[in-house]
This record gives structure tokens, sequence and C-alpha cells, in this order.
């Protein structure tokens, strides 16, 4: 079932979304004003069946491919000539956020295509003195990059977390490559100055995590406790999903690739200013400073139990300029939605091309 619940029931949720402590500071900082235009989509009346949630345990022989700085690890599923989806993952989680979605979508026709990002699973930077930089932009190069050497010109882009920040993002810069987007929590795009903003301390506190990983105590706890760290997380980010040890092995196996904790304390010490970026990137990030809107057909989903800040979508809607619909999910679904409602989720992928 796909509803809406009132804004100030989930106001108070805010996730990877800089400087958002409501809705009103994310309208200030992004030029974010008015009511949700949001609705649910009509997409294209096909509906894909029911699976129960952990059904699929792994895919397929995973793959490699060089692209840009990165040689980096997929699994693919579904017909060569299918239509492409791109699935993006977030932290602390993996591939494996997708592994029921990617059937789903595969026996559906699409060509389903599921990258590690940079610090995880079995991608790898190419060169040792490679920069382990895990700001934003170089996550949505790493995408444009990756489909560049699979000659893949314009997919639809689905992902949460960080892989939700990716694809708007790429969809933001780059809208004549994207078809359509499904985007967990909305629009994730943000920057530096945004950043420094001080929120309330009930906000603060819920970035807790962000302020640990800024000291050097953090960065060797993360690095000590990598999997008792994201089990919490896992917990805490989706406090209804009852997810067994089976589960979360298999995607903490991927945090123990050798530049994950690089790339994760980079990522948040740059959100806060305390790191520094590359100067590659200091147009692409002049460009995202500004919120850029974003033009392509989407769909946003937000479960209804979400324990990890996120913004209202009041906040954001008005940031889809193109066709669009909000979609919350109910039962109890968290964080990691396409794990939680896998069927909802490639709903969403297999509606959003159709809006």
């Amino acid at each position: 079932m796909d509803t809406m619940r009132p804004s100030e029931e989930i106001n108070r949720h805010r996730r990877h979304f800089f400087g958002s402590a409501a809705a009103t500071v994310a309208a200030a900082q992004f030029g974010m004003v008015g009511p949700a235009a949001s609705q649910p989509g009509k997409g294209s009346g096909r509906r894909l069946p029911a699976v129960k949630p952990g059904t699929h345990t792994s895919f397929g022989p995973l793959k490699q491919i060089e692209a840009g700085v990165l040689n980096v690890g997929y699994a693919e599923a579904g017909p060569a000539d299918g239509s492409v989806v791109i699935l993006l993952h977030g932290w602390p989680y993996d591939i494996y956020s997708f592994v029921d979605v990617a059937p789903l979508l595969a026996s559906a026709g699409y060509r389903t295509i599921i990258p590690y990002l940079r610090g995880y699973g079995t991608t790898r930077f190419l060169l040792n003195d490679t920069v382990r930089n895990g700001q934003p932009a170089a996550l949505a190069v790493d995408l444009k990059d990756f489909l560049d050497a699979l000659k893949i010109e314009k997919p639809i882009l689905a992902g949460f977390d960080w892989g939700a920040r990716s694809a708007n993002i790429f969809a933001a810069l780059w809208p004549e490559r994207t078809k359509a987007m499904v985007s967990v929590s909305g629009y994730l795009i943000g920057n530096q100055d945004a950043g420094k903003t001080p929120l309330s301390p009930q906000a603060e506190y819920e970035w807790w995590y962000q302020f640990y990983f800024a000291t050097d105590r953090g960065r060797a706890g993360y690095e000590k406790y990598r999997r008792e760290f994201s089990k919490l997380i896992w917990q805490t980010a989706s406090p209804k999903w009852s997810f067994d040890d089976g589960t979360f092995n298999r995607s903490a196996a991927a945090f123990d690739n050798p530049d994950h904790v690089d790339i994760v304390i980079h990522n948040y010490r740059w959100r806060l200013s305390l790191a520094k970026g590359e100067p590659k990137f200091d147009d692409l990030e002049k460009r995202l400073a500004t919120g850029p809107i974003i033009t392509v057909p989407t769909i946003t989903l937000e479960g209804d139990a979400n324990g990890a800040p996120h913004p209202d979508p009041s906040a954001y809607s008005p940031k889809f300029t193109g066709k669009y619909a909000h979609r919350t999910i109910t039962g109890g679904i968290g964080h990691n939605l396409p794990q939680e409602a896998p069927r909802a989720f490639a709903q969403a992928v297999v509606d959003v091309a159709e809006l």
C-alpha cells in the first residue's frame, strides 16, 4: 500500500541532507518552498509479483570493469538488450540491498546492474596513489565513468542513502544521460557551506556518528569495530526490520574493502569542511552548491519507520520540476527500503519511466 503520511509525523527525520534541521531550514538553504505536490504515480499498470524479503540470498557471478580511476565490481541480471536500470547502494550497506529487487526487474525485462561504490566489495582503485576521496561529486563521476565503460547512454537510476545522492547529482548535472530516477528520501544534494549551519540540539544528536568520525578516535573506532558499528546503524535506521545474522554478514563482507574506512571517513569529514575535496571537482561543486533542480521523471520513496534522519517530502518536492510522484511505503519500513520492501522499490522503477 502506498500512502502519504502527514508531514508533521516525519518532519523530525533527516537523512544525509546537509543543513536540514527541518523543512524551513531546507527551504532557506535550497529554495524549497510550498506544500508537497506529490501523488502516487499512475505508472504503466504492470504490477510486479509479491516477493518475501529475504527470498534471494545471492547474485550470479560478479563482473569487473575498469572505469575512470576504478576497477568496479558489479552484479547484473536480466536480458542484455533490456532497458537499463542502475541500482545504487548507500552506507553502511552494499549491493545485497537489491538482492530481491534485481530478480523482479530482470523478470520484467530490465537489464539490471548493481555496482559496488568506491570503498566497497570488489571495487578497487587502479592506482595506489589515487586520493581516497569520498566527496559526493566524486561518486557521481564514478557513476558516469561506469556508464561510459559499459557504453550505457541513458539508464534509469534508482538508489537510497549515498546511492540516492549520487543519482540526484547525476540527474541534475547530466539530465540528458538519465531516463528517469527513483530516489529514497528525495532530494539529497548538499554542499559544504550548508553543512556549516548549526542545527537544533535534537537534530545534531541524530548526526552523532558524523561528529564521531570527525575525530581520530572515531576513525580508529570505525576501523576496529566497522561491523559492530554498521550493525548498530542498521538497527537504529530500520528499527522494525528483523534482519538475521546471515543477511547482515553478506553485506558486511563488503566493508572489508581496503579503502572502505578511508572513503567513509573522508565523506563525512568533507561534509563538515574538515577534509578537502579534489580540485578537479570544484566546478561541479559550484553547480551543486546552487541546489540545482532535477528535471527528469522521478518517484521519491520513504519508509514509514525510517529511523535515520531524512527530509520531509514537502521540503524537497519543488526541486523536482519534471513528472513527479512521492510514495510513502507503509508496514514498518525503515531506511534500507529496497531490501525491506523490494516489491515497492522495484514497482517504482517500473512505473517511473511511464509517469
